[in-house]
């Protein structure tokens, strides 16, 4: 584990307590130092963030993800779908500090899929799955996926009836989509009439932060 990749891993540690109630395990650590350093070499190549240095990457990548974690359903374990999840964000990050997530990815790009696949095997997460292919593309080859899912997530911040309609033939009945809104304090687009969905802003009061987040269930 290099010095470079270690230093902001160990920042990170204080969300994963805040987040998850319990402290970050050398595990752990291991991990997100392992993807932080593979990010760091991939994205000269292939341009995966526009984050440069790798404090930046842990605080807009990494730890931005784990934000997502008080939104999804409390019980474990639980399956979650990542729709175009380019370098793996959110869903790799809230895998690695919680391992009752079932994850599955999803990205459109191959040469993203391949990072995807490297990350999986450095990091020994042999339980993700990754499928590449736009999100509705891989539900018609890949028919068993339909309403297998608890929550989808999203960083995306395509049009919110655009995200329902992708994440919706995804979850089963009554589960949620959950998905990126603007910074809070920025004026938000008031969201379609007829569209079930509402933006929440959450509090992060140990991490001196909030958030808001799309938020969408699926009718039972």
């Amino acid at each position: 584990m290099s010095r470079k990749a270690r230093e902001p891993v160990e920042e990170l540690a204080s969300a994963i307590a805040a987040l998850t109630g319990h402290p970050a395990s050398t595990g752990q650590r291991q991990r997100f130092s392992r993807y932080l350093e593979l990010l760091i070499v991939w994205n000269k190549a292939l341009d995966l963030t526009a984050l440069r240095t790798p404090t930046a990457m842990v605080k807009g990548l990494f730890q931005d993800a784990l934000l997502f974690l008080p939104l999804l359903p409390g019980r474990r374990p639980i399956r979650v779908a990542d729709i175009g999840t380019g370098a793996g964000i959110p869903g790799l990050p809230l895998r690695i500090a919680d391992e009752g997530i079932r994850l599955t990815l999803v990205e459109a790009r191959r040469k993203r899929v391949s990072f995807l696949s490297t990350v999986k095997r450095e990091l020994g997460l042999a339980d993700v799955e990754i499928f590449h292919g736009r999100a509705e593309a891989v539900l018609s080859e890949h028919p068993d996926l339909a309403g297998a899912f608890d929550a989808v997530v999203s960083r995306a911040m395509a049009p919110p009836t655009e995200l329902i309609g992708l994440a919706a033939p995804y979850l089963m009945p009554g589960g949620l989509l959950i998905a990126s809104g603007p910074p809070p304090g920025i004026q938000r687009k008031a969201l379609p009439v007829g569209v079930a969905a509402e933006f929440r802003v959450i509090p992060y009061p140990a991490l001196g932060l909030k958030r808001t987040f799309l938020v969408s269930v699926r009718p039972g």
